[in-house]
């Protein structure tokens, strides 16, 4: 199975291109800058930038409503490929084949560059020696469960 889901925000407007023929189909390329869950240390890059091809009236709505900066999702499939520069070198390539694409954020969202934005974290108590962080008393009764 070849199956990719994707969220990300566009790192400039869409290349449209149309094919040659009688049915000409629109061809759309696009990055997405992908923000990674983890950051590892002495790693200075926080998001991956993935190639995305969006064929016919996917690329007609990438064309027409997509701008840098919106945040997507994306779903679709991943395909490799090589060719040889002018250069006589092999570049070997790899994109996402959209299947489906929408907006994950609303307009207004998108317009301010806002976005979500996560509540802070309350610092965490004290940990017990195996490395679990204490629960206060007297918390019980706000677990959705027991």
């Amino acid at each position: 199975m070849n199956k990719v889901i994707l969220m990300g925000r566009l790192t400039r407007d869409p290349e449209i291109r149309y094919s040659q023929g009688e049915q000409s189909t629109a061809v759309a390329r696009y990055t997405l800058a992908v923000d990674r869950r983890f950051k590892r240390d002495g790693d200075q890059q926080t998001a991956d930038f993935i190639n995305c091809v969006a064929f016919g009236r996917q690329g007609e709505f990438a064309e027409r409503y997509f701008r840098k900066g919106i945040k997507v999702a994306v779903t679709g499939r991943i395909q490799t490929g090589s060719y040889t520069n002018k250069d006589g070198q092999r570049v070997y390539t790899t994109d996402i084949v959209v299947e489906e694409q929408e907006f994950a954020e609303s307009k207004a969202a998108s317009d301010n560059n806002s976005g979500f934005v996560p509540a802070e974290r309350p610092a965490p108590s004290s940990a017990a020696g195996d490395g679990f962080m204490n629960i206060p008393d007297g918390i019980d009764e706000e677990l959705p469960f027991n």
